[in-house]
């Protein structure tokens, strides 16, 4: 199979869907890989690099998508990548449709096998791709947060931690998934006081044993959501449904309640973020202020530590980036469940239920398209 790998082109997007050493081993697989000039140079991944292993290296976007039977990325492609999309030809990479119409209609109108890195499954139940960027995402919520209290940033100008003396921030995560225990990890380690919402009780006991007394469980209702989000200096919203829309749980009521300089952190904003005041922001112009609170809603987070994020991501997918390749994509949809659970869009039809609903388009079960 021959294999392209795109320069990303979002703003401030500077990871690589394929690495060098993952480009090795599909090479190694008996695979051609074709990788746009300057793809990986911004994190380390000199063209040089690239061509020693036996990538082909090329000058535009378009003799990819022109040439390759699969594109590998990161992000989700922009209105002109969607254009250069061709029938049958397979897009591997974060897609994150259900917020996004118009990218769902360029999709289907090329005709591609559009697979999204954030609906594949494992036999857990998990998301495994979807998990090295929930990972990055946790950790950076509390760093940018903390950031964001600062009084030149705007906020109420309160250190996470304390000192001996003065009480530390109080910080909510709502969720307790990859992301939310992320962001719960390192909010405990700079010594924040520290409660998490969820509604899965098993979770929440998972979460319990794993932090202790260090951190406050509480069930997910909406009357626990109001108490805490509004006696919060921080709060980080962790919610995820799998494919589909994330659920506005925080009301523009709340806020108004909250203490000014308090800070919102929306990691879940790439699926339309999870509270009722969230629009997408970027790395050049991460906040906004709404009735004093402090909005820091950046729709690509993981693309601030691009080397981490691109290394992390590229060990979880590696794996189903082969099968694709050895197998061909409808025998390797149709040998791996998981994988069939990431694919949205199959030759104009979309094939994953939560997307459809969002939408409100007409939805075909994958197992029917492969047929």
């Amino acid at each position: 199979m021959l294999i392209g790998v795109p320069k990303e082109i979002k703003n401030n997007e500077f990871r690589v869907g394929l690495v060098p050493s993952s480009v090795r081993e599909l090479i190694a697989n008996g695979h051609q890989v074709m990788v746009q000039r300057d793809a990986g140079t911004a994190i380390g991944f000199a063209n040089a690099t690239y061509e020693q292993i036996g990538a082909i290296i090329v000058d535009t976007a378009a003799e990819i998508f022109a040439k390759a039977d699969m594109v590998v990325k990161v992000k989700e492609p922009q209105p002109e990548e969607c254009r250069l999309l061709r029938e049958g030809q397979i897009l591997f990479t974060y897609l994150h449709l259900a917020p996004d119409p118009e990218q769902a209609h360029l999709l289907q109108q090329s005709g591609c096998i559009a697979i999204a890195y954030e609906t594949v499954t494992n036999r857990h139940g998990g998301l495994p791709l979807l998990a090295p960027s929930s990972e990055v995402a946790g950790r950076m919520a509390i760093q940018a947060g903390a950031h964001c209290l600062e009084m030149m940033n705007k906020g109420s100008g309160i250190l996470l931690g304390g000192v001996p003396g003065v009480p530390p921030a109080k910080v909510v995560v709502i969720g307790g998934g990859v992301l939310g225990t992320n962001a719960v990890r390192v909010a405990v380690g700079m010594g924040a006081q520290v409660v998490v919402i969820e509604r899965s009780l098993e979770r929440l006991y998972q979460l319990d044993v794993q932090f202790g007394s260090r951190v406050t469980t509480i069930y997910s209702t909406a009357d626990s959501i109001e108490e805490y989000v509004t006696d919060a200096d921080l709060v980080v919203g962790a919610v995820l449904v799998p494919g589909a829309a994330a659920p506005r749980l925080v009301t523009h009521d709340m806020i108004k309640k909250m203490r000014q300089g308090s800070v919102m952190v929306d990691p879940s904003i790439d699926q339309g973020g999870c509270f009722e005041t969230s629009r997408p922001t970027t790395h050049e112009e991460p906040t906004y202020i709404i009735d004093g609170i402090v909005h820091y809603c950046v729709t690509n987070m993981p693309g601030a530590v691009p080397r981490t994020s691109a290394l992390a991501l590229n060990n979880a997918t590696l794996p189903f980036t082969l099968a694709l390749a050895n197998h061909g994509c409808v025998p390797a949809l149709q040998r791996d469940p998981h994988l069939l659970n990431g694919l949205n869009i199959f030759k104009g039809k979309i094939t994953y239920k939560a997307v459809a609903e969002a939408l409100q388009k007409p939805y075909v079960e994958a197992v029917q398209v492969l047929q």
